[in-house]
């Protein structure tokens, strides 16, 4: 098991260019299935969660190839599902690779729309608390698939004759839930409405994909998804998004330890909420056409309400502000000038690495399992270097940073943790200025 040894106290600068969309890619590569025509994507991301879900369709039969094109993105694919393995799809090695594997649950609605049947096997991913899948389940059953589980196997079966649209209020606005359910609800006859839909722009994305390859979704970008079935899908091309995360993970880092970092290409309209968030950090976040640049700052001073009252960031869907970056943010408001309480609301453990951060001179109060209050330091008191294993990627990724700031050598084990969501990350970082090595 591979870990980073970080020499800390290292100012960054330069420019860095985020990859593309990682919850992206997991959805639009699954709705390759629904056609046997190819689909060429563009700026896929080079990393762990998203190469084994590549590998896992090769395994089912999808034949994946190298697309040349004059994108500037370096990693580009073709996939043509023409000739599905359905035997494979059936077998124990295959339900053994979903469950190690977050983002094959997305396969289920391509599969359950264009062969009508797939089984569902216990998803791995993080570590951050219970995430249930009953979203998606749902909305098949209300298209009308039919489940039957295999206890000796731990899976269940899903399969149905033929799909059929209905109106369904969703019990969350889950977005790999409303991703799954539109994919199978396209060639669903009739139809489909989903109120409640998530509308991330990865969402967004995954619907005008669809429609350039024929389906027929209207609603897009709102909570309220019309979807008219079709009756087969043929083959486009389609840009992933650059990372949201990785831009406000990026932004945490200038904040923390840069020395003046313009972050290029970030496609601004799709950042929603996020540079505001570091802005009530007191974070400066200057944009120039669609690069974000971050100075140098001695010091940054946390908003307060109108009314005085101390600020709190909390999580919420989109347009809210992402979970996914709350694990950034709390590490950025250690060195602030202020206090600020966060609110995890979707994640019962995702808060718990702030105890890394405890040991390393933070002053954090976790006060139950979804709320911490931050004291920043004012960069008066610099994080003692330690170490620390990565519990999830998020987690990761706020750890490295909180290194970088630190005193002294860190080491974090268990950084197979952070390469399921950030490509190549210790050396884009180190060409800025960082000193971190990747060490057995």
């Amino acid at each position: 098991m591979a870990s980073f040894k970080i020499e800390g106290g290292h100012l960054l600068s330069g420019t860095i260019t985020p990859q593309g969309a990682k919850n992206e890619a997991l959805q639009v590569i699954c709705a390759t299935l629904l056609t046997n025509e190819p689909v060429t994507i563009y700026n896929i991301p080079n990393i762990r969660d998203v190469n084994n879900l590549i590998k896992l369709l090769q395994d089912i039969g999808v034949k994946v190839a190298k697309a040349n094109s004059k994108q500037s993105a370096t990693n580009n694919m073709t996939f043509q599902a023409d000739k599905l393995d359905l035997n494979y799809l059936e077998s124990d090695e295959f339900v053994h690779k979903c469950s190690q594997l977050r983002g094959s649950v997305m396969m289920i609605g391509p599969l359950l729309a264009r062969m009508g049947k797939a089984i569902i096997a216990k998803p791995g991913g993080d570590k951050i608390g219970r995430r249930r899948l009953d979203t998606h389940f749902l909305g098949f059953q209300k298209l009308g698939a039919k489940f039957h589980q295999v206890p000796e196997r731990e899976v269940y079966e899903i399969g149905a004759k033929k799909l059929k649209g209905r109106y369904m209020l969703l019990d969350e606005a889950s977005v790999t839930g409303t991703a799954n359910i539109i994919m199978a609800a396209v060639f669903a006859e009739g139809t489909t409405t989903i109120y409640n839909a998530a509308c991330e722009p990865y969402v967004q994305q995954l619907c005008h994909m669809l429609n350039r390859m024929g389906a027929n979704i209207s609603g897009i970008g709102s909570n309220l998804i019309t979807i008219e079935g079709v009756t087969s899908l043929h083959g486009t091309e389609h840009k992933l998004l650059p990372d949201m995360i990785e831009v406000g993970s990026f932004i945490g880092m200038a904040a923390m330890v840069g020395n003046g970092i313009r972050i290029k290409n970030v496609s601004l309209k799709d950042l929603g909420i996020i540079p505001e968030a570091f802005r009530r950090l007191g974070v400066k976040v200057e944009v120039d056409g669609d690069d974000l640049y971050i100075p140098h700052q001695k010091h940054y001073v946390v908003d307060s309400f109108m009314d005085g009252t101390i600020m709190t960031l909390a999580d919420a869907p989109w347009p809210g502000l992402t979970p996914d970056l709350l694990s950034v943010l709390i590490v950025v408001a250690t060195q602030a000038r202020g206090s600020v309480l966060f609110h995890q609301k979707m994640f019962e453990s995702r808060l718990f690495f702030v105890d890394r951060l405890i040991d390393m001179g933070a002053q954090i109060i976790l006060c139950d399992p979804h709320r911490a209050v931050v004291v920043g330091h004012d960069r008066k008191l610099t994080l003692r270097a330690s170490r620390m294993s990565s519990p999830d990627i998020r987690a990761g990724i706020a750890l490295l940073i909180a290194a970088m700031s630190a005193n002294g050598t860190s080491l974090i084990s268990n950084i197979e943790q952070i390469d399921r969501g950030y490509e190549n990350i210790e050396a884009r970082l180190n060409a800025l200025g960082a000193k971190i090595e990747r060490v057995d």
